[in-house]
Order: C-alpha cells, then sequence, then structure tokens
C-alpha cells in the first residue's frame, strides 16, 4: 500500500515537473514571437515613414515639373520655329519658302532669253502677342527694303470673324488668295495679279473676312500703292463670297463670286493689264491700260466654280473688267481659264474652309505625283486682236509636306502680232 502510494506521489510530482517545463516553454516561445511583432511593428512603421517621406518628394517634383511646363517658354521645331511664351500671350514663327526656277524657250518671232532665277526667296516671321495677330513677310527674290515686302498686318478676331490692317492681298480672284506654294502651276493666270491685277497683288488698307466650315465671306478697302510705290490718293475695294455646297474628307464642290473696284486718283501711277503670254520672263503683251492722270477707274467682276473628286480637281474662274477712258470710249476686258489635275498615286487635294481655296494633297513616305493642265486666255473686246491664249501642261512631284518639284511646258499665242513661243520651265520649291 506505502509502494503504490509512493508511486502515485512520485507520478504526481513528475506530472508537475512536466506541467511547469512545458508552461515555461510556452511562455518563452510568446515572449519570442512578442519580440519578433515588435521588431516587425518598427519596420513596418519605418517603411510607412519613408513612404510619407517619398510622397512628399514625389508630390514636390510634380509640382516643378509642373511649374516647368506651365512657366517655361515653349518651342517646336516641326515645319518651322515656333516659340510660346509659357503664359500662352506670345507666339512667334519663323517660316520660309525658296522657289529656284529655270527656263528654256522654244522661239518664234519674240527675243526671248532662257534663265534660271530665284523667283521667291521669302522668310516669314508671324505669330501672336496679347490677343493679337502680327505677321511680317520680306521677298528676298523680288528686291530689297521695300521692294520685297509682302504681307506685313497686324489682326484681330471680332465679331466671328478676322479684321486685317496692313499690306495685304484685297479679297478678289481665287488663284490670287491661294499660296504660291500651293498654286496649281508654276504661275497664276491671267485673272489673277499675273495678268489682270498686274502691279497690285498686295495693297495698304483694311479688310474683314469671316467663314464656316462651307462659307467665307470677306471686304477689303485699300490704298492704290503697295509698300514700295509712291503716294497715292487712289482708293479700292473688293469683297469676294463662296460657298462649297459638297465639302468632305474625299469630295469638295465650290462656288464662289468677287468683285473689284479701283478708282485712279493723285498720284496713281497708270494701271495696265499685261499678259505674259508663253511663261514668266517670256514676251509679254499689254490688253489695256488707264492712266493714272485721268483719274478714272477700274470694274471687275469674277465667278468661281472648283471641285476636287477624289484624285481628280479642277478650278476655274471668268472674269469681266471695265477700264474706264477719257477719250476714245470705255474698254471692257474678258478672261477665263480652266485648269486641272489628276493625282496618280492616291491623294486628294484639300480644301481651305476658312478662305475659301485649294491647297496641296496629302503627300505620304512615297510621295505625291500629280499631272497638270491649265488653259488661259484674256482679251480686250473693244480693240480688234488684242487677246493672248496659253495653254499650260505639267507635272508636279511633292517629295515630302516641304518639298516639291514642278515642271511646266507653256504655247502662247499672241493675235497682235501672230507669236507663238513656247516655254519649258522647272522650279524646285522649299518651304518650311
Amino acid at each position: 500500500m506505502r509502494h503504490a502510494i509512493l508511486a502515485i506521489a512520485i507520478g504526481a510530482a513528475l506530472a508537475g515537473t512536466s506541467a511547469s517545463a512545458s508552461a515555461q516553454s510556452r511562455d518563452s516561445e510568446i515572449q519570442t514571437l512578442k519580440a519578433q511583432i515588435a521588431e516587425l511593428m518598427q519596420k513596418v512603421e519605418s517603411l510607412e515613414e519613408r513612404t510619407d517621406a517619398q510622397s512628399d518628394v514625389n508630390i514636390d517634383t510634380a509640382t516643378q515639373l509642373d511649374n516647368i511646363a506651365n512657366k517655361s517658354v515653349k518651342v517646336d521645331t516641326k515645319g518651322g520655329i515656333k516659340v510660346t511664351s509659357a503664359d500662352g500671350k506670345f507666339e512667334a514663327v519663323v517660316g520660309g519658302r525658296i522657289h529656284f526656277d529655270a527656263y528654256a524657250f522654244d522661239r518664234d518671232i519674240a527675243n526671248t532669253t532662257g534663265t534660271s532665277e530665284f523667283r521667291r526667296a521669302r522668310l516669314t516671321l508671324s505669330g501672336k502677342a496679347l490677343g493679337w495677330d502680327y505677321k511680317m513677310e520680306q521677298d528676298f527674290g523680288a528686291g530689297t527694303n521695300l521692294d520685297g515686302l509682302r504681307d506685313l498686318y497686324i489682326a484681330k478676331s471680332v465679331w466671328g470673324g478676322k479684321v486685317t490692317i496692313g499690306h495685304f492681298k484685297p479679297y478678289r480672284s481665287m488663284e490670287e488668295l491661294t499660296s504660291s506654294n500651293e498654286i496649281l502651276m508654276m504661275e497664276r493666270p491671267y485673272a489673277s495679279a499675273t495678268g489682270l491685277f498686274n502691279g497690285r497683288q498686295f495693297q495698304q488698307g483694311v479688310g474683314y473676312q469671316r467663314s464656316g466650315s462651307n462659307y467665307t465671306v470677306g471686304v477689303s478697302a485699300f490704298n492704290l500703292r503697295s509698300a514700295a510705290s509712291a503716294r497715292a490718293e487712289g482708293v479700292g475695294a473688293s469683297g469676294r463670297v463662296t460657298y462649297a455646297p459638297i465639302n468632305n474628307e474625299s469630295s469638295t464642290l465650290h462656288f464662289g463670286g468677287w468683285a473689284s473696284i479701283e478708282n485712279l486718283n493723285k498720284g496713281s501711277a497708270d494701271v495696265s493689264a499685261v499678259a505674259n503670254y508663253a511663261g514668266r520672263r517670256g514676251p509679254s503683251q499689254s490688253i489695256g491700260t488707264v492712266t493714272g492722270a485721268s483719274g478714272d477707274t477700274i470694274t471687275a467682276y469674277g465667278l468661281e466654280v472648283a471641285g476636287s473628286f477624289g484624285p481628280a480637281f479642277f478650278q476655274g474662274e471668268y472674269v469681266n473688267s471695265t477700264f474706264e477712258r477719257p477719250l476714245g470710249g470705255d474698254q471692257d476686258l474678258t478672261t477665263w481659264y480652266l485648269q486641272g489635275s489628276w493625282i496618280l498615286n492616291g491623294g486628294h487635294k484639300a480644301y481651305k474652309s476658312a478662305t475659301g481655296v485649294f491647297g496641296s494633297p496629302k503627300v505620304g513616305d512615297k510621295g505625291v505625283w500629280e499631272l497638270t493642265a491649265r488653259y488661259d486666255t484674256i482679251e480686250n473686246k473693244d480693240i480688234a486682236n488684242r487677246e493672248v491664249n496659253s495653254t499650260l501642261f505639267g507635272i508636279n512631284y511633292y517629295v515630302n509636306p516641304n518639298l516639291r518639284f514642278m515642271f511646266n511646258y507653256t504655247k502662247g499665242e499672241n493675235e497682235v502680232n501672230g507669236d507663238e513661243t513656247g516655254q519649258y520651265a522647272l522650279r524646285t520649291q522649299f518651304a518650311f
């Protein structure tokens, strides 16, 4: 019995010892876990502090980048050179164009000389200043100082349109208002400053033009002097309206009409319509003249029709003009042309709805080839046989949006003396 009691006591002691050891082991493990948790918490707090600090750095960096973007001058070199102030209130764009021509003549009666020349060598500065637009353009190929001055004006958007003040083209003749970088042939037809408005391409005055997605309305009043000519009291006015009932990405149909009046007065030079019927630097023929001393008036009315449908393009104008004369009666001049093109490797003539004229096709990586043709005529109906005609064929190769090569063949016919001189002409054109 005593042995049994002893065994029980020993077992109980051993059990107590085992339980005590087990409890001590658990306590040790718990303490170890607590220590590990505390260490992890310290690391988490440290990481949170670092994250908050990094966030502050990121926010500060983003703020600095935003300040740099919004408070620094912006420069863009696509096409030309464009500089814009940080607040967007000032902008300056530098551009230019180089038209280098070479001519050779198929001589008939007139004495002509083949040559080469810089037809245009222009440097242009344009932009914005405190809500006003400005443009200054000098053509070094036309002369120095005022002789070569082209556009020089300031303009302001008002009443849903734009007012222009300075030296610019009056709103008349579709092809005249088309940029020389985008005209179809190397020279414009007779319904422009290349014929009817000879020597009167840019005038000093004021104009207003408004446009929408398919219309334009423009009026201008001007002095009968260019920047380089003598002071004159002669004045003129013109207006042009266009409408495109069809105008989408692949098709455009355009109609237009315009009128011009030029009233010569004290100091006005003689005004003439002159046609270079076999191309530039070729023979010329005077069609009609009004003397400045007479103080008489020249009026002109024109109609336009044009269209671009896929690769096909056509454009024509008909103009009737009256040259008043103090003696011998007034003289009526008419001129019209029809020109067109076909883009060989896919493309479409773009329509500029803001000005109501057509531009160049969009040029891809492979360039664009364009066949061109025009028939052009001008006549003085009150003088027998005072008429000249020109037939032109050509091809344009647009290498890229900046570079174009042009070839024209012009066959002229002068009814006054029977001359039928021809001209071969080549142009290298670069614009930026």
